[in-house]
Order: C-alpha cells, then structure tokens, then sequence
C-alpha cells in the first residue's frame, strides 16, 4: 500500500496496480482494512473506479504516456548502448502506450464552478 500512496507522488511509480494488490491481500486478511481501503477519501476512487470498469481520467493517461515515452526516449538515447536492448525498450514502451490507451476513458462530471 505504501508504493501505492508513493505512486500518486511519483510520476513514474504506478499507483493503481499497487492499490489493487494491496486490496487484493486486504479481502483475504482483514475486511477492517480492506473496507478502510475502499472507503478511503484519496486512495478509494483508484480501486473502485478500475473495479467498476469506470476507467482512468484522460489526463492520467495522457501524464502516463508522456513519462513513459520521456523516460523510455532519455534510455534510449543517453543511457542504453546495445542495440538489441534499445529495440527491446521501444516494444515495451509501444505495448505499455498500447494497454493505456485501450483502459477506458473515465467520463468526469463538470462542477457548478467549472461551468
């Protein structure tokens, strides 16, 4: 669960993942827990929103992509210097974009502010 909590942080740290894992081990060991996890004003929306099949917000995605494809590029340039290593970090940066962007958009509401 702390990765998770570091995640919302830390561009490159995926929260979600580790929420659900953490939820995951909390439904098999403590329905205190898992339930405090649920219900959690910050953490809860990133669990019952992919549970749900909600989806991600467009700009997560959007942050997401970019970072991987920043972080990716900069190896790829700067740091890798074996070929076949660089081609293998391309696939995975085009298979991740590819997962991202096939999770559906979440639909936000517009506030009374916002209008």
């Amino acid at each position: 669960m702390g990765l998770g909590i570091l995640g919302i942080f830390l561009p490159l740290l995926p929260t979600t993942p580790f929420l659900l894992i953490a939820a995951a081990c909390y439904i098999r060991s403590s329905e205190k827990f898992y339930n405090w996890l649920i219900n959690n004003k910050w953490l809860g929306n990133y669990i019952k929103n992919y549970i749900e099949g909600k989806g991600v917000p467009l700009k997560v995605k959007a942050l997401s992509i970019s970072l991987l494809w920043i972080t990716i590029g900069y190896s790829v340039v700067f740091v890798v210097h074996i070929f076949l290593i660089r081609v293998i970090l391309i696939l995975i940066a085009i298979g991740v974009t590819i997962h991202i962007l096939s999770i559906r958009s979440l639909k936000q509401r517009k506030r009374d502010d916002d209008i």
